[in-house]
């Protein structure tokens, strides 16, 4: 299995995407395999139109490049990736595995993937600690977890395939996006049709939950609220006052309470300096969090560094 696909021409008004599925030692076979058949089943669909071409390029990567095994001794031979090709792709699939739970508590790694955020950014899979532990894609889907406990192979399939499906959806419309899942999965229709719904029939509700998922699932980056109604598509205005009557609280508070989770978190799990820690969710420096921390916590981050940590070794 090769990571070089068709070069694309773009059909007329339809831009050329650049798919990217990053795999971790032990990942999925089953889901990388099957995100790759989409797009190519896509682009065979895009080719017989009139004047049409292929659409997508799809790239194996991995954080080394080379060879790397998948959970059934499979070597598949991958491009090297980084930050700085990051923007250049419209879209990254994790394929999930042992390697992938791994490297979610790489701080070293996870570091060096935090980067500038861009609105062109909105539609590209983040690669944060909770991507790589979910290991989906950013557009509000529940995938198995990393280490493939939780889910069935049937159950792995599905999502993959939906997630793929919601890109084509995008650009190539409702209908091929069927015709692709029909083929890929006979009988399936009815399953994926309100998964596959067009926007207009999407509810507020669903809408408004994807938008507070990707905030948890982005809380290490720099992101606003406008960027999270611009997920949702709706505007700021609106959003701020959907948000609120289906979550209970803002989005800004809501945004407040997942980076305030991984702070805790790290502060326990880990002796980063308190100013990285802040940095690396989304908060200005140190003095900031503490501000906050204290407001929130009543103790400073230190503090309650001490503390848990003092409350485990007794426990």
């Amino acid at each position: 299995m090769s990571g070089h696909g068709i070069e694309p021409s773009p059909l007329a008004g339809i831009p050329a995407r650049k798919i990217g599925i990053v795999l971790f030692e032990g990942f999925s076979l089953l889901r990388a395999g099957v995100i790759a058949e989409v797009f190519n089943r896509a682009n065979a669909i895009a080719a017989r139109r009139p004047a049409g071409h292929a659409v997508y390029t799809i790239r194996m990567l991995s954080f080394a490049g080379g060879s790397v095994p998948c959970s059934s001794a499979v070597h598949i031979w991958t491009e090297r990736f980084d930050a700085s090709q990051y923007q250049s792709f419209d879209a990254l699939f994790i394929g999930g595995g042992k390697g992938a739970q791994h490297a979610s508590l790489d701080e070293r790694l996870l570091g060096r993937m935090r980067f500038g955020y861009s609105d062109s950014m909105l539609r590209t899979t983040s690669i944060t600690r909770a991507s790589l532990l979910n290991s989906g894609l950013t557009t509000g889907f529940d995938a198995m977890s990393a280490n493939g406990q939780g889910a069935s192979h049937d159950e792995d399939w599905f999502a993959s395939l939906v997630n793929a499906l919601m890109l084509v959806k995008c650009d190539l419309g409702l209908d091929t996006a069927r015709e692709i899942g029909e083929q890929m999965m006979p009988g399936a229709t009815p399953r994926l049709a309100p998964l596959l719904a067009d926007a207009g029939a999407t509810s507020v509700r669903d809408k408004v939950r994807a938008s507070a998922r990707w905030l948890k699932d982005n809380c290490e980056r720099p992101i606003s609220v406008a960027d999270a109604a611009q997920v949702a598509a709706m505007s700021e205005r609106n959003y701020l006052r959907r948000f609120k009557d289906e979550i209970g609280v803002t989005p800004s508070e809501y945004l407040l309470r997942a980076r305030l989770d991984t702070v805790c978190r790290l502060l326990i799990e880990t002796d980063l300096p308190v100013d990285k820690i802040a940095r690396r969710n989304g908060m200005a420096n140190g003095d900031r969090l503490a501000k906050i921390f204290r407001k929130r916590m009543l103790v400073s981050p230190t503090e309650y560094r001490v503390q848990n940590r003092r409350a485990q070794v007794a426990y």
